[in-house]
């Protein structure tokens, strides 16, 4: 995987505009001195607008990420990164979109 590292300063959102609500378990900084994100981290999301026909809420509230960064790691859990996929699902646990990554903290990569 590849691209820009993800951090508590990062920046991403549900396919339908919803915010994703950041959270690391890793207390340990990359290079801003920000905890990395990691694969295990749970992610919820806020403000979700999606409705089924019908019409029936159902926003997407947590992101499950099904790809990692494999080079990078924190004790021995791989990290996220730009590159990194994740699916957005709804309460029924039902899959709605991949995670879209707005921005990334700008000092450390992943190559």
């Amino acid at each position: 995987m590849a691209g820009g590292s993800l951090d508590l300063s990062a920046s991403l959102m549900c396919p339908h505009g919803g915010t994703v609500v950041l959270s690391a378990s890793n207390a340990q900084s990359g290079a801003g001195g920000v905890p990395m994100l990691m694969v295990t981290d749970t992610l919820t999301i806020a403000g979700c607008p999606f409705t089924l026909p019908g019409p029936k809420p159902s926003p997407c509230l947590v992101v499950r990420w099904i790809v990692a960064d494999m080079r990078v790691s924190y004790a021995g859990i791989p990290g996220l990164s730009q590159s990194a996929v994740g699916i957005c699902y709804s309460a029924e646990n039902i899959p709605q979109g991949p995670v879209i990554v707005k921005s990334t903290q700008p000092r450390a990569t992943s190559t």
